[in-house]
């Protein structure tokens, strides 16, 4: 074989940067973690050996597009930077399960106990691949299975068919179970994901033991809609401390739980859960097939606040593939179906964080991203500052919800950044910075340090940025995952 040409194209970008190698190799290596690829380990020479022309395995190349995307504001792909695309998936990533009430409840027990097990010891996570394309979005299509016939689900049908009750629980306790699982929702809302992920892990397998027992029909559906919320939950609270493979896993058992229950609407919310995801990870593609499923699956049994949601994720998925007509669609169609909301119609718990609050953060963001996404055009970032700090004050106002509070106004301060308002950024930013040492979310510090990276960017000389970095540095250290408790 011939030797190894440098590769001139990443060398360019890489220069365009500003970044040393030492800071590249730090950013992937944070990245890395993020996404729960602990096992990539970057220094300053591998970095030289990839600009001399060694091309890096899976998931770098695709960590190194993203990065760089980030760093310019547009989409900087991965043959853009001279590197092969190569499929980041295996083939025991662990999301084709069979949609069986049985095996849902033994898989939910199996991963929970090893997810309360090894996550004492930072293990957690290492085995698993992240799974996207068609090797997600297939099997997830198999949710809507059930409603092609019109069957009950295996475990519903064998109760009615009278199998004699056995289960263990009393109305009263199941009554607190519910209970316990809105306690939980309003933790994470108020403190982030890391505080109390490891009881809502360990409250969802109680439940699995439950579920091993026979019960009537009406108790197995409501301990099957349980499960779903907690797998839910555990999967969001994983999302929000980066551990990424992980909430993919609990976001799938909980769609195969809630089709157990029957609970449409509520697998509606998983899969757009699951949609907010990849557009975390930039995989608009994936997130828009997500969000349709979701809508598709739902059209008859989503409310309008439902319906609202759905409509401002579609539109962030198409912000995210720079589709602008279709993401304004989206957008007006989220507000026309936030208006048709009764407050005097009755909703499940789950819906009652999306408020207007969300609804103008959710479009901000898909305006800010549309700037990104057309070379930093001010058209967009303007229309994105009104609905930005619409959301800012509504949220500043609800205490119930402070992560959120401090994402959108990171948001607000991604916005003065496009308008080349460093000090107007920095002064936001310092705001979160109040928020995020009160809170445990990784997702909030990660973007406060991406925001501030990118201000030092642009405005390294300015000193309210100086300041920023040094609260970051000081206040917000690398989190640790064995800290969720």
């Amino acid at each position: 074989m011939g030797e190894k040409q440098p590769n001139e194209q990443l060398t360019a970008w890489f220069v365009r940067s500003g970044w040393s190698k030492g800071e590249l190799a730090r950013q992937v290596n944070r990245r890395a973690r993020q996404i729960g690829a602990s096992h990539v380990s970057t220094d300053t020479s591998r970095v030289r050996r990839w600009l001399d022309g060694e091309c890096p395995r899976e998931p770098i190349p695709k960590i190194l597009s993203d990065l760089f995307s980030e760093r310019f504001g547009s989409l900087v792909n991965i043959e853009d930077l001279g590197l092969r695309a190569t499929v980041q998936l295996t083939p025991g990533s662990g999301v084709d399960l069979p949609w069986s009430g049985p095996q849902t409840v033994q898989l939910l027990s199996d991963y929970s106990r090893s997810d309360l097990m090894l996550n004492r010891r930072g293990f957690l996570g290492t085995s698993l691949a992240l799974t996207a394309g068609t090797a997600l979005i297939e099997p997830m299509q198999r949710w809507l299975a059930p409603a092609a016939n019109g069957r009950p689900t295996p475990i519903l049908a064998a109760a009615r068919e009278g199998a004699q009750p056995t289960g263990r629980i009393s109305g009263p306790e199941l009554d607190l179970l519910e209970s316990t699982v809105v306690m939980f929702r309003q933790w994470d809302a108020q403190n982030g994901g890391g505080l109390r992920r490891k009881a809502v892990v360990g409250q969802l397998h109680e439940v699995c033991d439950l579920l091993q027992e026979s019960y009537a029909p009406e108790v197995t559906r409501r301990l099957f809609q349980t499960t779903a919320q907690l797998a839910h939950l555990a999967g969001w609270m994983s999302y929000d401390i980066g551990m990424h493979p992980s909430a993919q896993k609990y976001y799938v058992l909980a769609l195969h739980a809630a089709k157990e229950a029957g609970d449409r609407p509520f697998g509606a919310l998983i899969l757009s859960d699951m949609c907010r995801q990849m557009i975390h990870l930039n995989r608009g593609n994936d997130a828009l097939e997500l969000i349709h499923l979701a809508q598709y699956g739902s059209r008859d049994t989503a409310t309008p606040r439902t319906q609202s949601l759905m409509h401002v994720l579609e539109a962030r998925a198409y912000a995210n593939l720079g589709e602008v007509n279709k993401c304004y669609r989206a957008a007006r169609l989220a507000e026309d179906s936030f208006r048709d909301i009764n407050a005097g119609d009755p909703e499940p718990d789950w819906i009652s964080f999306f408020s207007e609050a969300e609804l103008n953060a959710e479009n901000a963001h898909s305006y800010r991203d549309l700037s990104y996404q057309t070379g930093r055009s001010q058209t967009y970032a303007l229309q994105s500052q009104p609905v930005m700090e619409r959301a800012v004050e509504l949220f500043s106002q609800d205490p119930g919800h402070q992560r959120s509070y401090a994402l959108n106004l990171i948001g607000m301060a991604s916005v003065h950044l496009l308008q080349n308002e460093p000090e107007a950024a920095a002064a936001s930013a310092q705001q979160a910075v109040d928020i995020a040492v009160r809170i445990r979310s990784e997702r909030v510090n990660t973007r406060l340090r991406k925001t501030t990276e990118a201000a030092l960017g642009e405005f390294r000389d300015v000193s309210e940025v100086k300041r920023l970095r040094e609260r970051i540095d000081q206040d917000l250290p690398e989190f640790n995952r064995q800290q969720a408790v």
